[in-house]
């Protein structure tokens, strides 16, 4: 896994650091932003772990996009409402794992641009460090960012460390 700390004045090339190198200061506040799928499990394994060692508590932060639902024509391919269900279902199961770990673990699950409304939440919920996690995208893509990722690390107010997923092991 490689974890890419960075603040909105970090410049662009600088050499990665791991999260267990980062300076991570009196963290007591760690954001996680997710959208709970699959593609963003390095950042919740990263931001769990991160969170025990400092003795954090951990607020999961998932957006639900509606420009994203919509289909050709203006219709809607799922319900904000079914789609918010669903993520409070899975961010609840994200609670419980806080339980088992002893980790203190809270969520909010907000409508609006995820870019947006994850730097909103890290000034308005006072965050020490925002964890968000970077697609995959082949060897042209990891020079870039996706665009909430970018927009994160450009704008929060704090530290971001931003989380690839982890690659697959590669057959000899």
């Amino acid at each position: 896994m490689t974890a890419v700390p960075t603040t909105p004045d970090r410049e662009p090339g600088a050499p990665p650091v791991s999260a267990r190198s980062a300076p991570v200061g009196a963290a007591t506040r760690l954001l996680l932003a997710t959208d709970l799928s699959d593609a963003s499990a390095s950042a919740t394994d990263e931001a769990f772990e991160l969170a025990g060692r400092l003795g954090a508590s951990l607020l999961v932060v998932s957006v639900i996009d509606p420009g994203a639902l919509l289909l050709p024509g203006g219709r809607f391919r799922a319900r904000i409402d079914q789609v918010r269900e669903r993520r409070e279902q899975l961010a609840q199961a994200l609670v419980e794992r806080g339980r088992e770990e002893g980790v203190d673990v809270s969520f909010l699950v907000w409508s609006g641009d995820p870019g947006d409304m994850i730097v909103e939440a890290a000034q308005s919920e006072r965050a020490d460090m925002v964890l968000v996690g970077s697609h995959g995208r082949g060897a042209v893509g990891r020079f870039f960012l996706g665009s909430v990722s970018e927009h994160v690390v450009r704008h929060a107010p704090c530290p971001v460390l931003v989380v690839r997923p982890k690659e697959a092991p590669q057959l000899s």
